[in-house]
């Protein structure tokens, strides 16, 4: 039995987690952390991390940015305790952050859950060794008007994933509107956009000489992104140090 430790527990995500626990045998919730400390139910919540008291194996980090660094402290304090940070958002020093620690902690860290978007990533990956550096690349997330950062961490994965199968340096253009001047060869452009309820819709668009090619993912519920937070944290226990991802899970 997976104990996890859920942060962000009182959030849209958190909720999600909860109810997929409720259904499984091989995790429960034993404590959660939120910034509002609501109750919830069947477990106890704490508005820092540092003040909980019960044994956890896993922490699922559905939370803020912020919190990553005593999230760490967290699991450098209780040696053997996983975490599988969900949350998006975080800055190219946190990332560094989260690499350096897996070389004492067991971190799982993806910026998307889903398994159709990790398979999204691979046929990205691919297309571009296929394609080579005759199409021009272009990706176009959205998501819900709520959702803050952009683009999208999804986003950066696949353009990273992309940029890894190119021969030369790419550039990530995020605002062509200030600028006055032809598309450079190196670019790969990404583009936000936020409104409704959209859950999330990613699009890689390899766009060559007469044709067009683009691959994408819909993700029609949030509820995704809980399950395969909650599959991360049970394959997670016992794992030594080290980063993981989803690519570990498959």
């Amino acid at each position: 039995m997976t104990r996890l430790l859920l942060c962000g527990c009182g959030g849209k995500m958190g909720a999600a987690v909860q109810n997929f626990v409720r259904e499984r045998e091989d995790c429960v919730i034993a404590a959660g952390v939120d910034i509002t400390g609501t109750p919830q139910e069947g477990f106890p919540v704490y508005t820092c991390i540092g003040e909980v008291a019960e044994p956890v194996d896993v922490i699922i980090d559905f939370s803020h940015p912020s919190a990553l660094s005593p999230i760490l402290d967290f699991c450098k304090a209780r040696p053997g305790t996983a975490a599988v940070l969900c949350t998006t958002g975080y800055t190219p020093e946190q990332t560094a952050e989260i690499k350096e620690a897996a070389r004492e902690l067991p971190l799982f860290y993806s910026r998307n859950m889903s398994l159709g978007v990790n398979l999204l990533i691979e046929l990205s990956k691919k297309a571009a060794r296929v394609l080579g550096s005759s199409f021009d690349v272009e990706i176009v997330e959205m998501h819900h008007n709520q959702k803050i950062d952009a683009p999208s961490g999804t986003a950066l994965m696949l353009a990273d994933a992309v940029s890894e199968e190119q021969e030369n340096a790419m550039k990530y253009v995020y605002d062509r509107h200030s600028q006055r001047k032809k598309r450079d060869k190196n670019e790969i452009g990404l583009h936000s956009v936020r409104g409704g309820t959209i859950v999330g819709e990613h699009q890689v668009i390899f766009s060559g000489q007469h044709e067009v090619i683009t691959l994408s993912h819909s993700a029609q519920s949030k509820e995704l992104f809980a399950s395969g937070a909650i599959n991360a944290a049970v394959f997670m226990q016992g794992k030594g140090p080290g980063l993981y991802s989803m690519s570990d899970l498959l």
